[in-house]
């Protein structure tokens, strides 16, 4: 059974209707993301950066799943999937995919800012000032900031080269460390990447087919072919 790889970032999540990460300017609020979203912000201000995240956590919430993120679950008929996803959203997870790597971290999870192997599953909760994990400290969104490791780029990497198959959808790959997992994936037979603004690195490379489409509109007729491909 031939491994597909499926790469996805902000551009799918935007057609169920949640904001890009810069979105509005790169402001929320009339902050800059990097007053919210980095380890300088949280030692400054704890309670703005929990208000933001649980912001986007609500929004995340009542978002759905879209026809692209719906399609992929039904490769696994025929395929071998792992989705590797820059986004922090369970849209994957709600439309049915079971095998998700967050790099850059889940929305709906928190963990300790003492042990980061401490983490916790939300529910239907948010973050509030004075919940702590069981070491007594304050926590945090389960988030990759800016500025810190992304960890799960390893686990990320030994996907990527087992790849017969990559898709990418709804990245513009100028952010690293995740760009680099199209270079890990050259071995693959065919590549292909849907978005309506064609990532630099991919433009005039005869390898790759690009897909000039939005994730909803390109996606599901990408996935009929594919299934067809193996009956």
């Amino acid at each position: 059974m031939d491994k597909i790889v499926v790469l996805t970032g902000a551009g799918i999540s935007a057609e169920s209707g949640l904001q890009t990460f810069r979105g509005s300017g790169g402001l929320w609020e009339g902050y800059d993301v990097y007053d919210v979203a980095t380890p300088d912000a949280w030692a400054r201000n704890r309670n703005l950066v929990l208000d933001f995240y649980n912001w986007r956590r609500d929004e995340a919430r009542k978002a759905q799943p879209n026809a692209a993120h719906e399609a992929l679950p039904k490769l696994e008929e025929k395929y071998q999937v792992s989705i590797i996803t820059q986004n922090v959203d369970d849209l994957h997870e709600r439309a049915g995919s079971t095998d998700i790597l967050h790099l850059h971290g889940e929305l709906l999870k928190a963990r300790s800012t003492l042990d980061p192997s401490l983490v916790y599953d939300l529910g239907g909760k948010n973050i509030q000032p004075g919940d702590k994990c069981e070491l007594g400290s304050q926590l945090r969104p389960h988030i990759v900031w800016f500025g810190e490791d992304v960890p799960k780029i390893y686990d990320a990497m030994e996907v990527a080269v087992e790849a017969d198959i990559l898709i990418v959808i709804g990245t513009s790959l100028n952010v690293y460390p995740a760009a680099s997992l199209v270079p890990a994936a050259r071995n693959a037979r065919k590549i292909y990447v849907v978005d309506p603004d064609m990532p630099a690195m991919v433009q005039g490379d005869d390898g790759v087919t690009c897909i000039e489409k939005t994730a909803v509109e390109g996606v599901p007729p990408l996935v009929n072919q594919l299934l067809k491909n193996t009956s």
